[in-house]
């Protein structure tokens, strides 16, 4: 068993540009804090092994995803839960003038740097991304 406080600083930033804080993990999963700055885009990416589950804290955005035929884009805001399931294409971006923040659930636990790849996607990145090797995320 284990607890823990939300740390001050950000652990790493993720492929896709946002900071990440990494909380706690358990066999079948694990669980990051992302935080993309305002007025900031994401990177488009997606996973080569896990799926996960968004959870959104405050701020506000869009989210860009398409698995196969299906692509959409959704309003983000506290409160708003999404999925990610494996294969999935994804891009956000906070809108306004607070940071997007969210809570995200990764399953399995992020195996490591390589998971992530970066796709092409709707909108232009703006989020600075690591320069080297990152893992990123749980």
């Amino acid at each position: 068993m284990e607890t823990m406080q939300l740390p001050a600083e950000p652990d790493a930033v993720a492929p896709d540009g946002s900071d990440v804080r990494v909380l706690l993990t358990l066999r079948a999963g694990g669980m990051a804090h992302f935080e993309l700055a305002a007025g900031e885009t994401s990177a488009a990416v997606a996973h080569r092994t896990v799926e996960e589950i968004w959870y959104v804290l405050s701020g506000r955005g869009e989210m860009w995803r398409r698995l196969g035929d299906d692509e959409s884009v959704v309003e983000l805001g506290a409160g708003v839960c999404l999925t990610l399931p494996l294969g999935t294409r994804f891009q956000f971006r906070a809108l306004g003038d607070e940071p997007l923040a969210a809570v995200g659930v990764t399953m399995p636990p992020w195996p490591g740097e390589d998971e992530a790849f970066v796709v092409d996607g709707p909108w232009a990145p703006t989020a600075r991304r690591p320069s080297g090797p990152t893992s990123g995320r749980p």
